[in-house]
């Protein structure tokens, strides 16, 4: 029996949505791909900014290096204070020292941790509250160079009226030329550039909604 006039509609529409569905999702790999190409381009070769003193600066813990940057900033007086944001609950300022062998009666004075956060937007809240609460204008940001990109989105987000300097950390494990080339770095620059996605998609998010609040 020769097909409906209702059913070769039907298939036609059912061709035109998985053509549609087909193409849009080609579309997104394009954006996609085309995104993280930007993306890692845009990752640090370098600290750009080595001589600027700020009031103080963060580390972010978590990554290889990050720590004895943020000690050795210090120990050079690049700022008066350093804050760790990240550390592990029931470590101390002492236990912490004691752990990067540096020596306590050099930098205990100076040094403050934050337990609180545990990925990077909780470090930006913790890290402005700190800074609020000492009234600082200025603050140097130490973390791994592929992490820097969404450290510092966050930050301006968390502290819009702070000047913020970033201060990358390079790893022989992480090989920037050639990304692509390493799986162990292509995985991690993949990973970071969609979390990447997700706090920016975040904050336009909480943008539109403080434009258009919700009745």
């Amino acid at each position: 029996m020769a097909p409906t006039r209702s059913h070769s509609r039907r298939r036609r529409s059912r061709r035109y949505f998985l053509w549609s569905a087909a193409l849009a999702a080609a579309g997104m790999i394009v954006l996609w791909t085309g995104g993280l190409v930007w993306f890692a381009s845009k990752l640090p070769h370098g600290v750009q900014d080595l001589d600027s003193r700020t009031d103080a600066i963060a580390v972010l813990t978590g990554g290889q290096g990050r720590l004895d940057a943020g000690f050795r900033l210090l120990s050079e007086e690049r700022a008066q204070k350093l804050f760790v944001s990240g550390v592990y609950r029931g470590v101390d300022v002492n236990q912490l020292l004691e752990l990067s062998q540096q020596n306590p009666a050099d930098l205990k004075c100076c040094l403050e941790i934050g337990h609180s956060a545990d990925n990077t937007a909780g470090n930006a809240e913790e890290t402005a509250e700190w800074v609020r609460r000492n009234r600082f204008r200025s603050l140097r940001i130490v973390t791994s160079a592929y992490h820097m990109p969404r450290t510092m989105l966050e930050f301006r987000h968390a502290m819009p009226h702070i000047a913020l300097v970033s201060h990358p950390v390079f790893t022989d494990n992480v090989k920037h030329e050639r990304w692509w080339a390493w799986p162990g770095t292509s995985s991690l620059i993949v990973g970071e550039y969609n979390k990447y996605l997700l706090a920016w998609a975040r904050h336009k998010s909480e943008a539109l909604t403080t434009i258009f609040p919700k009745r």
